[in-house]
């Protein structure tokens, strides 16, 4: 199993398992609200999913 980041439940895990999505870096390029449409998909997992991937955009020093 993909460690998706904190806040994303089961339920959300398994719609996007479902649709194809076994990583978070394949989210990149994915508009959330594509997402949002999901069955599971909730507000938290939505916003863990933004700031998860928010995060991954910047730089590292």
């Amino acid at each position: 199993m993909t460690e998706w980041p904190k806040g994303v439940a089961k339920p959300a895990i398994r719609a996007l398992q479902a649709a194809g999505y076994t990583q978070l870096k394949q989210l990149e390029n994915v508009d959330l609200s594509t997402l949002a449409h999901l069955h599971g998909m909730g507000p938290k997992a939505l916003a863990a999913i933004e700031a998860a991937l928010k995060e991954s955009r910047e730089p590292r020093e």
